[in-house]
């Protein structure tokens, strides 16, 4: 599927219209994030390594302060806020496609800009989810462990996994993280990138973004398991390849959303 340049920040007052894609768009969409990335990786390599040292400081503030018990479910968090931190690679991808040659003076411009638009609005509402995860995992464990804190990681993963209330915290935490994950997955999967290309509010952003979700279920619920599949890649070796999966990510969002979203006439 041929994918049509548009002319950045385009004024358009018609809602965007959402088209029927496939698996192989999600591939090809895949291939050119890559291609991308491996284009100008010095852009992908600074915005990765930003988030990268924000996952460090996180854990490395649970430990410190002897909170380790909830270093999962705040990194688990941390992920929500992902598709914002990419903003600046949709736009490096938006000028890669327009033939031009992205620049920082211009990359950080223009997402400067966008504290006039509506993708303040999409942040702070990634933040708000983030915010609302970590309230219902507190909520969740005083549930099921009480309010107990636990001196190391080994006696809160005791816990866990050798009593009931553990096991029991486990499921029910994963099945509530499941679906505030895909909630947050279904209106961001496109928002972020349709609002840094058209000047669209953010209500209408999110519900071009679950509509699309809706349309093809299949091929985003697909993409959403590769955007799992690279984060734990990325994170799992302390963070240490975090720096090439956000990037490929963010790139690969931009042209399925070009993908998805039906051109501007």
């Amino acid at each position: 599927m041929a994918e049509t340049v548009e002319r950045p920040g385009a004024m358009t007052t018609a809602p965007p219209q959402v088209r029927k894609i496939t698996f192989d768009d999600v591939q090809a969409a895949l291939a050119a994030g890559v291609k991308d990335f491996v284009t100008v990786p010095g852009f992908g390599f600074v915005l990765g390594g930003i988030y990268a040292l924000g996952g460090i400081a996180i854990l490395a503030s649970v430990f410190a302060f002897h909170l380790s018990y909830l270093a999962y479910p705040l990194l688990s968090g941390f992920v929500l806020i992902g598709p914002f931190i990419a903003a600046g690679l949709y736009e490096v991808s938006r000028e890669l496609e327009a033939g031009r040659t992205p620049t920082w003076s211009q990359v950080i411009g223009t997402i400067f800009a966008q504290r006039k638009r509506e993708l303040g609005w999409m942040a702070f509402i990634s933040i708000f989810a983030m915010i609302i995860w970590l309230y219902q995992v507190r909520l969740l464990l005083a549930l099921f462990l009480g309010f107990a804190n636990y001196a190391t990681f080994d006696d809160f993963a005791r816990v866990l996994f050798t009593t009931t209330d553990g096991l029991s915290f486990l499921v029910v935490g994963h099945i509530v993280g499941l679906a505030l994950a895909l909630a947050m997955f279904s209106i961001t999967v496109i928002s972020f990138p349709l609002l840094m290309d058209r000047d669209v509010d953010v209500v209408t952003a999110m519900i071009t973004s679950v509509n699309a979700v809706v349309t093809n279920p299949g091929p985003m619920l697909g993409w959403g398991l590769v955007v799992v599949f690279f984060l734990a890649l990325g994170c799992i070796p302390a963070f240490l390849l975090l720096p090439l999966a956000l990037p490929v990510l963010g790139h690969t969002t931009w042209h399925l959303y070009r993908r998805t979203v039906v051109p501007l006439a």
